[in-house]
């Protein structure tokens, strides 16, 4: 698979919040920025994998793949790019 690979200004102004790296490591595993409805999301990429137009963004012993439709906008990988759900939103309300 190829992916932008070269360090460009874009990439140069992104931060990794530590806790974002604390994430990544105990899911031992690559993640991807993409676009999701509700804007960027950080998704795993068995779950969303990669494209040959997203950079590379070393974090630890894995990398982030990064949209490149969401690099020009990223300042920060946060932990509120982790999409949350929460069980009665996969599962319904049971008290209904």
């Amino acid at each position: 698979m190829y992916a932008y690979t070269n360090e460009t200004t874009l990439l140069q102004d992104i931060t990794l919040a530590p806790e974002v790296l604390d994430y990544i490591a105990k899911r031992d595993c690559d993640f991807r920025i993409c676009t999701s409805c509700g804007g960027p999301i950080l998704l795993p990429t068995r779950v969303k994998p990669p494209k040959k137009s997203d950079f590379l963004f070393h974090a630890g012993n894995h990398t982030i793949y990064i949209s490149i439709h969401q690099a020009r906008y990223l300042h920060t990988i946060r932990m509120d790019l982790v999409p949350f759900f929460d069980d009665s939103d996969l599962f319904g309300n049971e008290d209904r």
